[in-house]
C-alpha cells in the first residue's frame, strides 16, 4: 500500500531521528508511517524494535496493519502467560508488541532491543508513576525512542514534561520541579500548590521540542471547506454465537431471555442491535462490550478532545450515559450553544435530530458514528453538522464497525451510495 505524502514526510522525519515524536490525530496514519520507518532501519542497520501501546493496539492494529505497509518485517505480540510473553521476546522477531500494563514485569526480563515505539505516548505523562519508572530502567541501553500521540497538552501544559522527559531529556530536562519554575506560577491555595502556566509558556515549550517533533499541521480553513476524514475502527465480539443464530434462526438465546425476530426486516435490526453488543429481548441483553471499548481507546487516543457521538438505539445512549456521566444531548438546556463555546467534551446525537441547519461546527471536529443510520442522507446530513462552512479544521468521522457483521454492509452501502434496501437480505446470506 502506498503512503499519502506527509506519511512519507514522517516516515523520513522518524528514520532521520534517533529520538523523535510525532504528532497527529487518530486515523492519520501514524502507525503506517511508523513502520515504513522501522522497516528501513531493520532491514539497512539491523534493528530490532519493542513497541509499546495499548491493549486493544497490540493485539488489533500492529499485527494487522505490519503486513499492509512493512510485508518485510516479522512482528510477534507478547500477550498471553509470561512463558508466552518471555518466548515473544526471545524469539527471532523484528518487531516485538506489548501493552502497557505489562512494562512492570517487562523490566524484570532480559532485552535485546536497538529501539523502543511508545504508541499512545501520554500513557507515560507521570514521571512518578509506577510504569514510567519501569521503562526507564529499560531504556537504559536503548538508543532509538520514538512516541506517537494524539495530542501532548489536552489536559495541560504540565503533561508535557513526562512524555518528552522518556523520548529524550535533552528537550526539557531530568527534573519536573525545574520544568514547573520555568514555566509556571505557583500560588498556594487551600494548603495545595496552585500551579498556572505562565503566559506564552506553551509556545516556549513547543519551540523547544520542535527539533524532536513531527506535527501533522493540517492548517486552518476559513475560506474553503476543510477535508474529511473517515477513519473505520473495527474490532470483533467477545462471542459470535448468539449473533450467528440471530441471522440463522431468527432467535438468539441467552441464561435469563430469549431475542426473537419475527421477518427479515427485523432480523437485519437485530444483528445490527447485536453487532454493538446488545439485542432488545425486549429488555436490553448486553453480551459484548467491545463496541464501548474501541469507543473509549479512540476517545483517550485523542485525548479527550471534544467529540460528538452518533447513537441510533436508546440502550446505546444509555451505555453512554453509563460510562460517561457528563455526556449531554440536545435536549439538555443550551446544548448547542454550550457545545460551539467548546464546553462539551462529549455530546450524543441521533441522526433524526441533526437536522438541516443544525450547526455545531464550532465546538469541535470529530464525530464518532457507535452505529450507522440505515439512510444516506441521515448519515450525510449528520456528518454535515460538522462539515460545513466555519469548520476551521480538518473533520474526523470514526465509523465503529464490527467485523463479519451487517455493519461492514451498511457502511459498504453508505460509501456506494446505494440504497440500503437493497442490502437488508444479503446480511443474511
Amino acid at each position: 500500500m502506498k503512503l499519502r505524502p506527509y506519511q512519507e514526510e514522517a516516515a523520513d522525519f522518524l528514520f532521520e531521528h534517533d529520538r523523535a515524536m510525532m504528532l497527529a490525530p487518530v486515523g492519520a496514519g501514524k502507525t503506517a508511517a511508523t513502520l515504513a520507518a522501522m522497516q528501513d532501519l531493520v532491514h539497512l542497520e539491523g534493528t530490532r524494535f519493542l513497541v509499546v501501546a495499548p491493549l486493544r493496539v497490540v493485539t488489533h492494529v500492529w499485527p494487522v496493519e505490519a503486513p499492509k505497509w512493512a510485508p518485510r518485517l516479522k512482528v510477534t505480540v507478547a500477550c498471553g502467560t509470561p512463558a508466552q510473553r518471555a518466548a515473544a521476546l526471545a524469539s527471532d522477531s523484528d518487531v516485538v508488541v506489548i501493552n502497557y500494563e505489562l512494562l512492570q514485569w517487562l523490566a524484570t526480563q532480559t532485552l535485546a532491543f536497538d529501539a523502543v515505539v511508545f504508541d499512545e505516548l501520554t500513557r507515560l505523562k507521570n514521571p512518578s508513576g509506577k510504569r514510567f519508572k519501569a521503562v526507564e530502567k529499560i531504556l537504559k541501553q536503548v538508543h532509538i525512542r520514538w512516541g506517537l500521540t494524539g495530542s501532548f497538552t489536552s489536559n495541560g501544559l504540565e503533561d508535557v514534561f513526562g512524555q518528552c522527559k522518556i523520548i529524550d531529556q535533552s528537550l526539557l530536562g531530568r527534573s519536573k520541579g525545574a520544568f514547573m519554575q520555568q514555566y509556571f506560577s505557583c500560588s498556594a491555595y487551600a494548603g495545595f500548590d496552585d500551579w498556572t502556566p505562565l503566559e506564552g509558556s506553551l509556545e516556549r515549550v513547543m519551540e523547544r521540542i520542535k527539533p524532536a517533533t513531527y506535527v501533522l499541521e493540517p492548517g486552518v480553513y476559513t475560506d474553503t471547506l476543510p477535508p474529511l476524514h473517515a477513519v473505520e475502527i473495527r474490532s470483533t465480539m467477545a462471542t459470535r454465537a448468539p449473533y450467528d443464530d440471530m441471522r440463522r434462526e431468527f432467535v438468539a438465546a441467552f441464561p435469563d431471555a430469549t431475542a426473537v425476530a419475527q421477518n427479515a426486516a427485523v432480523v437485519t435490526q437485530k444483528l445490527q442491535q447485536m453487532a454493538s453488543g446488545f439485542v432488545y429481548t425486549p429488555s436490553p441483553v448486553w453480551f459484548s462490550s467491545h463496541r464501548f471499548d474501541a469507543l473509549e481507546g479512540v476517545l483517550e487516543e485523542n485525548q479527550r478532545a471534544n467529540t460528538i457521538v452518533v447513537y441510533n438505539y436508546k440502550e446505546e445512549l444509555a451505555e453512554l450515559k453509563r460510562r460517561y456521566r457528563h455526556i449531554i444531548t440536545l435536549d439538555d438546556a443550551n446544548a448547542i450553544e454550550r457545545w460551539n463555546a467548546g464546553t462539551v467534551p462529549l455530546l450524543a446525537l441521533h441522526p433524526k435530530s441533526a437536522g438541516h441547519g443544525l450547526n455545531l461546527q464550532h465546538g469541535g471536529s470529530r464525530i464518532a458514528f457507535l452505529s450507522l443510520p440505515w439512510s444516506l442522507e441521515l448519515y450525510e446530513q449528520t456528518v454535515g453538522r460538522l462539515h460545513r462552512s466555519g469548520q476551521r479544521h480538518d473533520v474526523w468521522c470514526y465509523v465503529f464497525l464490527t467485523e463479519d457483521t451487517v455493519d461492514e454492509r451498511i457502511w459498504s452501502a453508505l460509501r456506494d451510495k446505494r440504497s440500503l434496501s437493497d442490502i437488508a437480505m444479503e446480511a443474511l446470506k
